[in-house]
């Protein structure tokens, strides 16, 4: 199954994402489970959140990724869904 990540950052985090960041793209790489990660942008171009697509077995999978995630351990997002979604196009 895929899982669809949507990840809102609380405000004024930009420099705790920042020091997170690369704990954070080792989790990407490292886990195997990713199709698709890249982060939302602000107004001014500033990243402001995540778009993560992971393919796993079972949504606790995908709650077990998030739960070990470097920006979820730093207390970054202000929000987290996660919902399962099926792949259309691409």
């Amino acid at each position: 199954m895929r899982v669809a990540l949507i990840c809102i950052d609380k405000p004024g985090s930009l420099d705790l994402r920042m020091a997170n960041r690369p704990a954070h793209v080792e989790h990407l790489n490292a886990s195997g489970v990713v199709e698709l990660a890249g982060p939302f942008l602000d107004t001014d171009g500033a990243m402001c959140g995540s778009l993560i697509v992971l393919s796993v077995e079972s949504m606790a999978e995908a709650e077990a990724w998030v739960a070990e995630d470097a920006y979820t351990m730093a207390g970054l997002f202000s929000s987290v869904e996660l919902r399962e979604w099926k792949k259309v196009i691409g």
